[in-house]
């Protein structure tokens, strides 16, 4: 395996509070019976501490000396890669509703299927970073949009043939580089890597960093000569919509799918067992994890959707999107991190008490360090820690760099939310 600062199934990294085991989903889908051996080997082989990533896997903290028997638990339920050396790789982002989902253009995951055992066993692929990552989003209503990827592929019909607009070290919010019919999909994909591998340099692990040498014109003439790429003039992705993550939502079919959030991304053992056990009685014995760090039980009937978000909420999940907790991101602090300069999970909480006193549902993220491990993306308001229990505080702004504009500087989490209840609405709240 490569070394690499990343955990993955098969690579314990330790952090403060102990090792952390990343465990990488296919397409953000888990069985429960496999979901059920998440919960039994962090109950047995470390803390029980269950995280759901922005990247919608999981991963488990806390590990002890027997980290080894913790992978054995794992692979025999499955979760492992098809290969050792695939482990790092399989990096493919979808929309949690691929497939159910009332707006998609087309089902991606037949597609995605093909592009995941490509990952694992292309015998070029291990050189990729385990930060190299791919999106295939369908069109869907529930999509995350604001992550970047080092390729993005995008549901286009054109006339009434599916097609996939593309674009490089971005999202589908951008302008495509060009389009490709839905059947070469798989071989857009598979050039895209196999030139980003030739020409980068080791130390270039992202797309964005070949691309500043590389100009972006050369690269697509380049892969012009290795797959028949077409114009994408007039295409533009259709608007996701906010908040579809948490609650009960029609599919396109009669049934649908019931929502909640992981507090701060945290699940503990009966919240993953309980939710498991749900999805056999009242699903399809599957569950989903998003970007937003929640999970969705697909496929279930109307008349028990509302039993189900309720039992959700008996687990200790977050079954309402206006809940301030269900709004704030928290990197995992300096309880668990020895970079983070504050213990974000616990400020957080208290933040959660702030709004919800002053009934503001404002989108935060508190992070421990500039590394921003919490979130891929930029969120409205940022709180980057400068000491226990004080912080920056920043506001998106697009024209900037980073977090956005430095707002206040050297806050403590009850001065951050009375600055925070005295602002006036705007676009900024939830």
């Amino acid at each position: 395996m490569r070394p690499s600062g990343c955990p993955g199934l098969l690579r314990v990294v330790q952090a403060l509070d102990g090792g952390i085991c990343r465990i990488k989903l296919d397409g953000g889908a888990i069985q429960a019976d496999q979901a059920a051996a998440v919960a039994a080997a962090a109950e047995r082989f470390a803390g029980g501490v269950i995280e759901a990533t922005n990247r919608a896997n999981l991963q488990i903290r806390g590990i002890g000396a027997e980290h080894a028997a913790l992978i054995e638990c794992l692979l025999a339920a499955g979760l492992g890669p098809r290969k050792p050396a695939g482990d790092d790789v399989r990096n493919l982002m979808l929309s949690p509703t691929a497939g159910i989902d009332r707006q998609a253009l087309f089902d991606t995951r037949a597609l995605a299927a093909e592009i995941l055992v490509t990952l694992q066993t292309h015998e070029r692929f291990p050189e990729l970073s385990a930060k190299f990552a791919v999106q295939l989003d369908g069109g869907e209503a529930l999509a995350m949009l604001d992550h970047h990827h080092d390729l993005w592929l995008s549901a286009w019909v054109r006339g009434d043939e599916p097609w996939l607009a593309f674009g490089l070290a971005g999202s589908p919010r951008d302008e495509p580089a060009g389009a490709v019919p839905l059947a070469e999909g798989h071989g857009l994909v598979v050039a895209v890597l196999e030139l980003f591998l030739d020409l980068a340099r080791p130390d270039q692990i992202r797309m964005r960093h070949l691309l500043a040498e590389c100009p972006h014109a050369e690269f697509i003439q380049r892969l012009a000569r290795r797959i028949s790429l077409h114009p994408c003039s007039g295409w533009r992705r259709g608007a996701s919509s906010d908040g579809l993550h948490i609650g009960i939502h029609a599919q396109h079919d009669e049934r649908c799918y019931v929502g909640a959030a992981a507090p701060l991304g945290r699940l503990d053992t009966g919240m993953l067992r309980g939710a498991a056990q749900l999805a056999r009685e009242r699903g399809d014995g599957t569950l989903r994890f998003t970007p937003w760090q929640s999970l969705l039980l697909p496929n279930v009937r109307r008349q028990d959707a509302d039993e189900v978000l309720a039992r959700l909420a008996g687990f200790g999940l977050l079954n309402a999107v206006d809940q301030p907790l269900a709004q704030l991101i928290a990197c995992t602090g300096s309880s668990g991190c020895g970079k983070a300069l504050a213990d974000t999970k616990d400020d957080a909480r208290q933040l959660a008490g702030w709004l919800q006193h002053h009934g503001r549902g404002l989108k935060v993220h508190l992070s421990g360090c500039p590394r921003s491990c919490a979130a891929a993306h930029t969120a409205p308001v940022t709180l980057l820690a400068v000491a226990p229990g004080r912080y920056d505080l920043y506001l998106r702004d697009a024209t900037l760099p980073g977090f956005g504009a430095l707002q206040a500087h050297n806050l403590t989490i009850e001065a951050v939310g009375h600055w925070l209840a005295a602002r006036p609405r705007s676009p900024l709240d939830a």
